[in-house]
């Protein structure tokens, strides 16, 4: 079954749609474009959007579904300030955020680009108190296990039990009163990377909306050596693994400036 359309009247031959394919699933024929049998679309609709004319539509990515991309009130300092200026949030309010603003986060998220638009990823959001206590408690112990084994890394967590266990202080969440956990299928091979891809545009779009977030690297990596307490308490499905984790909520303090950061290291060959 074709899944390519083309206005014949509107196709003017030039061959973008061809040219942008990254899997070559489209090849120009006298005629128009046309599918290639020996190739598969991905679905990643650049067939569609690069096309100057609109002639060009394709059943997996409609161009009905389609927006123009309007950003001719941007220039590159404001790019720039805009993606100096995010912050990691580790001091959180304890109001919740409503579900419908973090659909809204999660919205954003899936639009970032993927290894050959596989996506695959699917969000378990943590907001009830206890369970996140829990969590927190159990990556804690996890930590604790790791430095009695003499595990390499161990050497980093030994500030932060020390911290929960003398003073309570909560260094694996931060209090936030959100924790995004993304999923995956546990044969799907590109699900970190990916997570990583979703969370960047996560962490990026969420001060726009007046949320904070933050990479909960220690619950992460927790479950990344599949710490049964942990993913019980995750109620992971037996068919998913946890691909990342991201904690949000509403930030306790304003930021003003934006920091510097190591000097630029290129190195041209």
């Amino acid at each position: 079954m074709k899944i390519l359309h083309v206005d014949s009247e509107k196709c003017t031959r030039c061959s973008i749609c061809a040219q942008v394919c990254p899997a070559s699933f489209i090849k120009m024929t006298e005629e128009g474009p046309q599918e290639n049998e020996f190739r598969f679309c991905i679905s990643c609709g650049h067939c569609v959007a690069a096309c100057p004319h609109g002639a060009l539509d394709n059943e997996r990515t409609p161009l009905a579904a389609q927006e123009p991309i309007k950003l001719s009130n941007w220039d590159e300092k404001t790019a720039r300030d805009f993606l100096r200026s995010r912050r990691s949030i580790r001091r959180y309010k304890k109001e919740p955020v409503a579900k419908e603003k973090l659909l809204q986060l999660l919205d954003i998220a899936r639009f970032a680009p993927t290894g050959g638009n596989g996506q695959g990823l699917s969000y378990l959001v943590i907001s009830d108190k206890d369970k996140l206590q829990q969590i927190t408690e159990l990556t804690i112990q996890w930590m604790e296990q790791e430095l009695s084994n003499g595990a390499p890394s161990a050497a980093y967590y030994r500030n932060v039990v020390r911290q929960y266990r003398t003073t309570g202080e909560d260094m694996i969440l931060r209090g936030a009163p959100h924790l995004i956990i993304a999923l995956c299928d546990k044969e799907f091979p590109r699900g970190q990377e990916n997570a990583h891809f979703s969370f960047s545009y996560a962490e990026l779009y969420a001060p726009t909306i007046g949320l904070g977030t933050c990479w909960a690297g220690y619950c992460q990596a927790c479950a990344f050596t599949g710490y049964a307490p942990l993913l019980t308490v995750l109620e992971i499905p037996q068919d998913k693994k946890v691909a990342g984790a991201l904690m949000a909520g509403y930030s306790q303090y304003r930021y003003y400036r934006m920091v510097e950061r190591n000097p630029l290291a290129v190195t041209w060959l």
